[in-house]
């Protein structure tokens, strides 16, 4: 996988195939981040409502996107 930089950049491509590859790659890598990072809270004893305060969602939504993780 390219790096962020570079799908940054390539998401504003006016190629319509090569915008929306880097967008998916974005989103995919994106998804990892959040995975690790809300882990790593959890671990360092960080409640759900604290994780779900600072994503800006709802202490539910968090809870059941990473709960199994």
């Amino acid at each position: 996988m390219a790096g962020a930089t570079e799908l940054a950049a390539a998401a504003s491509d006016r190629d319509p195939r090569v915008g929306l590859r880097a967008v998916a790659a974005l989103r995919k890598l994106l998804e990892q981040l959040e995975s690790v990072q809300v882990r790593n809270a959890r671990n360092h004893g960080w409640s759900w409502q604290e994780v779900a305060a600072e994503l800006g969602v709802s202490r539910q939504a968090v809870h059941k996107k990473h709960g199994r993780s």
